[in-house]
């Protein structure tokens, strides 16, 4: 009873892994596409955020270099990306009963250009945001400040590549 249990586990796996074969568990179809390009992405946001620019451009360059088998290239890459931070900004979210901010909202805005040399009807301009809340009796600097980049920067790069090769 135990080798039927074991041979049967053994062929549904068998068939499940073998029918995954053209898939890709990043969702990236990069299709003949050999090299990228992503260009820096300058910061042109009425308030200026040092070091944000280069943390978002190396960040959407992990991204794509992990999630995909592209070769980095500084130009004419068949897969190009370009744009710049166009928004940051902090709002006040919700008040307390005193009418003072109890909590601030922190939003990145990011315009990026996508070109796709090998199939020109995927290129896009389009606006990608997100935001990060933390308590208004804070400052953001230090830890909480790396944490909001590292959450909206992580959602906004992987926003773009889900637009640009995962074709959501």
């Amino acid at each position: 009873m135990k080798k039927i249990i074991i041979l049967s586990f053994c062929i549904i796996a068998t068939i499940t892994f073998h029918s995954c074969g053209i898939y890709s568990f990043t969702g990236g179809d990069t299709g003949n596409a050999k090299t990228i390009q992503i260009d820096y992405f300058p910061n042109t946001a009425t308030l200026v955020e040092p070091g944000l620019s280069q943390k978002f451009t190396q960040d959407l360059q992990d991204l794509f270099l992990t999630q995909t088998n592209l070769e980095p290239v500084k130009a004419n890459g068949d897969l190009q990306f370009e744009g710049e931070i166009t928004g940051y900004r902090i709002n006040p979210m919700t008040a307390t009963a005193e009418q003072t901010a109890a909590q601030n909202r922190l939003t990145i805005t990011v315009n990026c250009r996508y070109y796709n040399r090998e199939e020109e009807s995927k290129n896009f301009e389009k606006s990608f945001s997100f935001y990060y809340d933390y308590p208004a009796d804070a400052q953001l600097t230090g830890s909480i400040l790396d944490d909001a980049f590292e959450e909206i920067l992580e959602r906004i790069t992987q926003d773009i590549f889900n637009a640009s090769v995962a074709n959501w």
